[in-house]
């Protein structure tokens, strides 16, 4: 007689136990990301060392362990954002391995080294958050916990811009060393730009604007006990944001409205229309200078040093991408501040991991508007309706905002674009698996 293997059978319980464990796993991750100063690394490991990015590559692996075993919570089923995403780090891998046949420096060894990891950690936030994440409820949970980070990252920036105090340099973490040195708060013009716990002002205004969506999302569904707690998220954040006097925050702020406000019903399109007009006068009232300071950044964006620099960087990119245009020279081999800076992430890539790397960094964005957006057609559930549009908010905004600043040289930008992206993936994962027992796809 032989025995014969069975795959245990998980009850409905010990799913949703596994499924808490997951949230709460992926919420140290957020802690990391958004609490720890983005300066702080291990120092073995150089700019890939940031405790967010040594978490995700533990969580890569702990996603394929998963994934291989039969009695693993883990969705294994059709999922187009795990698609692009092993797509992407492929070509990141093939412009790892074609920089490695030709002969490079130590710098530039070491920087290909750091690129692949960085990856690695990046991939893993965004597998497990898809795949792992079970229950709409669980979800909520996540993004609120995002939100959260994001409300407590306005209220430091907000403090360092009325004060000039970085109060994050006086932080001291056992283990870890700081990548860049502390310098005083930025300013521009008359104003200083905070940064939070960010590296920099720019990063910190892609967050606070990438989650802004989720947080009006959750504020206009909160139940009669939250609706302040929620909405006072939505002011810290939106109040923080113009503070950072950042072009790429504001031309956000403006694609997120543009998708997330005409989905509204009349009435509550037009509060926000005029909450949005009464939020200028405000900053004009208790900030002067600052609305024409925000306006200049538009209005004289031919001449400040700011634009011509990103215009010359595309003359200086001509050599490196004509030489190796399909794969690039190997994401980590160029430095920014040995060659020169592009502010400009898609100019990045096509330097790095060349025109195929950037054509499917494009389509893992494109691919997380259509589920953001397919998420909302499969949905009779208003509040999962707009949810499905305000993450594609969100897609759109990082689409956007690659284009006005190298985001994946900033360790918090790189890892909160991934983990939306995961979170887009689940969103779409559930809202299809619930439409596929109950109705066909709606329109939008």
């Amino acid at each position: 007689m032989t025995a014969t293997a069975t795959a245990p059978v998980i009850s409905p319980d010990q799913r949703s136990t596994r499924t808490r464990d997951i949230v709460s796993i992926i919420t140290i991750y957020v802690f990391f990301l958004m609490a720890i100063p983005s300066r702080y690394v291990f120092a073995p490991f150089g700019g890939a060392g940031s405790p967010s990015t040594m978490l995700g590559v533990l969580f890569l692996v702990t996603y394929l362990l998963r994934w291989l075993h039969p009695a693993s919570s883990i969705g294994t089923g059709r999922q187009p954002i795990r698609l692009a995403g092993t797509a992407l780090f492929c070509a990141f891998l093939t412009s790892y391995v074609a920089a490695n046949l030709h002969k490079m420096g130590g710098l530039q060894q070491n920087g290909a080294d750091r690129g692949l990891i960085m990856i690695s950690g990046w991939l893993g936030i965004m597998l497990l958050t898809a795949d792992g994440v079970d229950s709409m409820d669980r979800l909520n949970v996540l993004l609120g916990r995002i939100v959260f980070g994001a409300t407590g990252m306005a209220g430091l920036g907000i403090i360092q811009f009325f004060t000039g105090l970085d109060i994050t340099k006086y932080i001291v973490l056992p283990g870890l060393h700081v990548s860049q040195a502390y310098t005083d708060v930025a300013t521009r013009g008359s104003f200083n730009r905070p940064s939070a716990t960010a590296i920099h002002p720019l990063e910190f205004g892609f967050v606070l604007v990438t989650v802004l969506p989720i947080a009006i999302h959750r504020a206009r569904y909160a139940p009669q006990g939250r609706r302040l707690r929620r909405w006072l998220q939505v002011v810290l954040i939106a109040t923080a944001l113009p503070m950072t006097v950042s072009r790429s925050a504001i031309l956000g702020f403006i694609v997120a409205m543009i998708v997330i406000l005409p989905t509204w019903p009349s009435r509550e399109r037009w509060a926000a229309l005029g909450m949005i007009v009464f939020g200028v006068l405000g900053i004009q009232v208790m900030i002067p200078g600052m609305v024409r300071a925000l306006n200049n950044l538009f209005f004289a964006i031919g001449t400040d040093a700011s634009t011509t620099s990103r215009t010359a960087a595309f003359s200086n990119a001509v050599p490196l991408v004509s030489a190796h245009p399909l794969l690039g020279v190997g994401f980590g081999v160029f430095m920014p501040n040995i060659y020169f800076f592009t502010d400009d992430q898609y100019l990045n890539s096509v330097i790095e991991i060349g025109l195929v790397g950037t054509f499917l960094l494009l389509l893992m964005f494109l691919v997380g508007w259509c589920l953001s957006r397919g998420a909302r057609r499969a949905s009779a559930d208003p509040e999962t309706r707009d949810l499905g549009q305000c993450m594609a908010a969100s897609c759109a905004v990082m689409l956007i905002s690659y284009g006005t600043f190298d985001a994946l040289y900033f360790p918090m930008a790189a890892g909160l674009t991934f983990l939306m992206l995961g979170c887009v993936g689940a969103l779409w994962r559930l809202t299809v698996r619930q439409d596929a027992r109950m109705k066909p796809f709606l329109k939008a």
